[in-house]
């Protein structure tokens, strides 16, 4: 199941099972066996490693605007942090925390795209 859609480009998130299911390994190898290549991780089973090389997709979930960041509960997909018991100060920390963990995995680079394209205008902008 292609989770994720960018254009033509797809694919789905790594597996929520704790074993292997055919090709496709447990969630916790998602990222370092040779079946997960495919996949995208997540925040939860990104913590604790560390690749060479990492992408990023900032979703619709924060976006820039008016010169700052802001989180967006409607774009969430995370039920963990979309959950209406969460003040919306507490979802936009816990929305820029997600994107901290997964921006900070790579040692020599991250790669990183928005689905927002006034936010990926301005990342642009940052480089050139």
């Amino acid at each position: 199941m292609n989770d994720v859609k960018i254009g033509g480009w797809h694919r789905p998130w790594n597996a929520k099972s704790l074993t292997r299911r055919g090709d496709v390994p447990p969630s916790l190898l998602w990222a370092t066996t040779p079946g997960g290549f495919e996949q995208l991780g997540c925040v939860y089973t990104a913590q604790g490693l560390e690749y060479d090389w990492a992408g990023v997709i900032v979703g619709d979930d924060l976006v820039w605007r008016d010169g700052a960041w802001q989180a967006v509960r409607e774009a969430s997909r995370d039920r963990k942090l979309k959950s209406k018991s969460k003040s919306s100060e507490d979802f936009a920390t816990s929305v820029r925390n997600a994107y901290t963990v997964l921006l900070t995995r790579a040692m020599c680079g991250t790669v990183v795209y928005s689905t927002d394209p006034p936010t990926q205008d301005m990342l642009r902008q940052l480089i050139r």
